[in-house]
């Protein structure tokens, strides 16, 4: 019962979570909104962004800073981003951060979107060439529409910034040319290179920014920090964007399936394996991955069961191991996109090896326990412990399965057997039973 509550609370916890927010730092009296965007683009993202935005109107802050460090992702995506942000009621402020962080290809139009651009040194931003949802390359003439559409975009968030920043947003996109942050600033892409956030926040002081329509003039020199804190579903669908983990959900959610099919009446292990495998179809959802890869998986298992039904000596077995190794290796390790991580191969072996013998083991206690026979009757009682209730000389009562049965002593010659003593059933005749002294 334990067990049950706790894993009701950890669903709870997960459904209606609750999203932080921490002020740190400054001394004046106005403040600013925090989000931080890491990783590849994926709806959570567009969710907190939209949430970051409705703080900051809500709280009548001075701005949002996006601190943006991301690969890139879906053109979809990405559209609804430059929606939310060119349609803020609030300035945004895109801040490609920290060091060493990147706006790639989708991220570099997200950045002009924002009403201000800031870069941290080492950071790179570029590579804006549109490629299919699995990262392959595009037929020319759906190329060709992609990329016009694309350069008709950022000319139109650059064109502001001058025609040495449109002809470089422009190249990011036809030819994917990314550049470092000095690069980007040199050539206007970018307002400001900026170490940390304070210095941003004093780069923006006094500073006055077009955001829909209307001049507004930034006082956020000092300002208080409020971090919006992602909530921790997004966080842990974020978290999805790895392959790694979306293959060992996927693996554990099968297995628990598995498990509760076999021994139905638990739910436990159906109740986990329905979470893992959910979360793990969200994550197929999101990663660019090739999808002849489920044929594998899905003949991989064929192969478990068969070898079971009509045995080859682990001939099947091995054969499905093969393929489930493979159809993982196929379904994620086919598309590479940068950003994404490649799954581990060793992981991969290992699940593999480990989810054949324990699938081998279920299945065949579970196919044993159909081709035994039924046990039913008065022959179930024996081999059992009977208790005396009244005194075998050679005949008497004796308690057993919760029922009062006449009873015959088998060895006679070993005297009789007082109340309350223990007896073996050694074979059932009619309404009397036959037993023996332990």
């Amino acid at each position: 019962m334990k067990i049950r509550w706790l894993i009701l609370i950890l669903l709870f916890s997960l459904l209606f979570p609750v999203s932080g927010v921490q002020s740190q730092g400054g001394t004046g009296t106005n403040s600013v909104v925090l989000i931080n965007m890491e990783g590849p683009l994926t709806p959570v993202l567009v969710q907190y962004l939209e949430r970051g935005i409705q703080r900051t109107e809500t709280l009548g802050a001075e701005a949002l800073i996006v601190q943006l460090n991301t690969p890139g992702g879906s053109t979809d995506l990405m559209t609804q981003m430059v929606t939310l942000i060119r349609g803020s009621s609030v300035p945004v402020i895109v801040y490609v951060a920290p060091n060493g962080a990147m706006a790639g290809s989708a991220g570099t139009i997200i950045t002009l979107a924002g009403h201000a651009a800031v870069m941290a040194p080492e950071t790179i931003i570029g590579a804006a060439s549109p490629v299919g949802s699995e990262g392959e390359d595009i037929g020319e003439t759906m190329e060709a529409k992609l990329k016009e559409a694309f350069r008709a975009q950022v000319r139109s968030l650059a064109a502001g910034r001058g025609a040495e920043a449109v002809a470089l947003a422009e190249d990011t996109i036809e030819n994917a040319r990314a550049v470092s942050a000095v690069e980007a600033l040199d050539a206007g892409l970018v307002d400001f290179i900026a170490r940390d956030l304070a210095e941003v926040l004093n780069w923006l002081e006094g500073r006055t920014l077009v955001v829909a329509g209307e001049p507004i003039t930034l006082h956020t020199a000092g300002a208080r920090v409020e971090t919006l804190e992602q909530t921790l579903i997004e966080k842990v669908l974020q978290l999805l964007t790895n392959p790694n983990l979306v293959f060992l959900l996927l693996s554990i959610g099968v297995q628990a399936i598995l498990i509760e099919i076999s021994s139905p009446g638990g739910w436990v292990a159906g109740f986990i394996g329905i979470i893992c495998v959910a979360l793990a179809i969200y994550g197929l959802g999101i990663l660019p991955v090739n999808w002849f890869g489920l044929i594998f998986l899905i003949l991989a298992f064929v192969l478990f069961i068969i070898d079971i039904k009509a045995p080859t000596h682990g001939a099947l077995t091995a054969a499905g191991i093969g393929s489930f190794i493979a159809g993982a290796l196929i379904l994620f390790n086919s598309v590479q996109i940068p950003g994404i991580p490649r799954i581990s191969v060793p992981l991969v072996v290992g699940t593999g090896i480990v989810l054949a013998v324990s699938f081998s083991v279920i299945v065949s206690f579970a196919i044993r326990a159909l081709r035994a026979p039924a046990q039913m009757g008065k022959q179930t009682l024996v081999g059992k412990l009977a208790i005396v209730r009244t005194a075998l000389n050679p005949r008497g009562q004796v308690r057993v399965g919760g029922e009062l049965w006449s009873a015959e002593l088998v060895d006679e010659e070993s005297g009789p057997v007082k109340e309350g003593e223990a007896v073996i059933v050694v074979e059932a005749d009619g309404l009397q039973l036959r037993v023996r002294k332990r």
